[in-house]
């Protein structure tokens, strides 16, 4: 009999992502459970047959041979043959039912059953992410810094060692999970035992309670300090990244695993330059004979001062580039460019002398717009528009 495209038995297509395979095969598996259609044959052999396709397509190499060979491809090499029956499906993916060998299932994901291995006993409450935000110049954020910052948050509780009991005869077992910090309740079907599960609401999963509790933290095993962080920037940051700091945020309860501290970083408005990503920007203000004449100006930098050479006839609007003089870019050793744009200053006050001069180089042509640049422009303007 010829098999079925693996693909349409999943209800998916070659160019889905595994996630996408994942969660169709869940969604058809759950449909299809023997446990929820028993006796029904049809439903079986459905079920074995999404096994048998999602075995193929959640693995990479055979994937990629059954992408190219087809049902064939995936023989190679002694790859899957197929499920016989029900009971090879739950051998092979694990022993939700109470039936197969040790390791995960993808079926206690799916269908959230236990295995008889038994769960962790879990160590107290694991501490919240904590979120600070980091103000930095542009002159830092152009070379890299390393900050030292004071963080509030909690911290273990040095008396009792985060535990929150006064030593070890400070704690009791649990008397409804009996110490194994779980509660398991059994089902039974025709094939075989559902066990599910779950941390024990009186401990939370600790297997023990505190009867006598640390007099500096009161129970908790944490308390509220004060610690000094050290975090290194890496040069070409923005404003909206964030640095993350693994368990630097607030402690557990009760040795619980800490939290993460998460660095946002913000740009400090900078008193010369605009930033336009690895570049900057900065306004020289130019007067009126520097600009026609030429002039050496000095402008400042990221790293001090620069002379800047400004050419006779220079234009307002003008963009000078100071190349290298930017930011240093992330993880890179190059750097963007500092960008200088002119604004030539026309003088709003005027004495009678700097009047006269005025109006005797107002005559001068080389103080008037081109009239024959003017009048050929005007020309070609018109002639677009009648013609």
């Amino acid at each position: 009999m010829t098999k079925r495209d693996y693909y349409e038995i999943l209800s998916v297509t070659r160019t889905s992502t595994t996630d996408e395979i994942k969660s169709s095969y869940r969604k058809l598996a759950m449909k299809y459970h023997p446990d929820k259609n028993p006796g029904d044959k049809e439903a079986e052999e459905k079920f074995k047959e999404l096994a048998e396709a999602y075995e193929i397509l959640s693995d990479g190499n055979k994937k990629q041979r059954y992408d190219q060979f087809g049902h064939q491809g995936v023989n190679m090499g002694g790859s899957s043959q197929g499920f016989e029956n029900v009971n090879d499906i739950f051998s092979h993916f694990g022993d939700i039912f109470g039936q197969g060998g040790g390791g995960g299932s993808i079926f206690d994901e799916f269908f959230g059953g236990g295995s008889r291995r038994g769960r962790q006993r879990q160590q107290g409450t694991p501490g919240s992410d904590m979120k600070i935000t980091l103000a930095l110049t542009l002159e830092e954020i152009s070379e890299g810094v390393e900050k030292v910052l004071k963080v509030k948050k909690f911290t273990s509780c040095n008396t009792c060692s985060g535990s929150g009991a006064k030593g070890e005869s400070g704690y009791a077992s649990c008397a409804q999970c009996g110490g194994s910090g779980e509660i398991r309740q059994v089902s039974r079907s025709v094939f075989g035992q559902f066990v599910n599960v779950a941390a024990c609401p009186a401990c939370h999963g600790e297997g023990r309670i505190i009867k006598d509790k640390c007099d500096t933290c009161h129970g908790e095993g944490r308390v509220k300090n004060e610690e000094e962080i050290s975090v290194k920037v890496p040069s070409g940051v923005q404003e909206g990244n964030y640095i993350p700091l693994e368990n630097r945020g607030n402690a557990g309860i009760r040795g619980g695993q800490p939290g993460d501290l998460l660095i946002y970083l913000e740009e400090k408005e900078h008193e010369f330059f605009i930033r336009d990503e690895d570049n900057i920007i900065f306004d020289l203000d130019l007067s009126f004979i520097d600009a026609a004449l030429g002039a050496d100006v000095v402008v400042p930098t990221l790293k001090g001062k620069a002379k800047l050479e400004i050419d006779p006839g220079t234009q307002s609007g003008k963009i000078l580039k100071m190349k290298h003089k930017g930011i240093k870019k992330l993880h890179s050793e190059s750097r963007g460019d500092q960008l200088v744009r002119v604004n030539v200053f026309t003088p709003v006050k005027l004495n009678a002398k700097e009047k006269e001069i005025l109006k005797q180089l107002k005559t001068s042509d080389n103080f008037s717009p081109d009239s024959r640049k003017k009048k050929k422009d005007e020309k070609s303007f018109f002639k677009g528009v009648f013609n």
